[in-house]
């Protein structure tokens, strides 16, 4: 899941942390790449309007 959609979903990263239930400061240590764990939360979270996609997290040998 890529930062730029989440917030452009959330409009403001204090919406983000709130949802989540983490610091929005968190949310700026982020790469374009959101956290797994997280981006398989925001999937939960907005009913699959924000969607998880595993290519993004597949390691590379």
């Amino acid at each position: 899941m890529l930062k730029s959609d989440v917030i452009k979903y959330f409009k403001k990263r204090i919406n983000i942390a709130e949802a989540l239930g983490i610091s929005p400061g968190s949310i700026s240590q982020w790469s374009d790449v959101i956290p797994e764990k997280q981006a398989l939360k925001l999937e939960y979270l907005t009913n699959g309007r924000l969607k998880y996609d595993s290519s993004l997290y597949r390691k590379v040998a």
